[in-house]
């Protein structure tokens, strides 16, 4: 779902100056944005391409060494022995084939069964953590 969204800049700095698997001039591009020091509440979008718009291009990225967060990039690690890679690939060549399976997910996802509470809030099992 990182197809859309913005990160903070505090949320990735051992990505974009301590690791090796991203591409160095993305990682430049991200430093400039977030310095090691201030900029802190700075944003920089999940999906460099296409930000504002669901689509496969947060795939290509990570194809690319692209991906901002370090747990997107986990997806795919570009040696063919990660259990992810073929799904990042499937997806980076076929919208089509991602957004099926995104959709399927989504459904069985809300179909996750929860627990009324007497107060407007649902509790989702087997965490249970109130969300209001």
């Amino acid at each position: 779902a990182h197809t859309i969204g913005q990160a903070r800049c505090t949320t990735f700095p051992t990505r974009i100056y301590n690791e090796t698997n991203i591409n160095s001039t993305f990682a430049t591009s991200l430093q400039a944005n977030c310095p090691r020091n201030g900029g802190d509440d700075n944003l920089s979008p999940l999906d460099r391409t296409s930000s504002t718009t669901f689509d496969n291009a947060y795939f290509t990225n990570l194809l690319s060494l692209e991906g901002v967060l370090h747990t997107d990039q986990e997806l795919f690690n570009g040696n063919g022995t990660g259990t992810t890679d073929s799904f990042v690939s499937s997806y980076s060549s076929s919208s089509s084939t991602f957004f099926t399976d995104f959709s399927d997910a989504m459904v069985k996802m809300g179909n996750v069964p929860g627990v009324e509470l007497e107060e407007p809030c649902l509790v989702m099992l087997p965490c249970q953590t109130e969300r209001t």
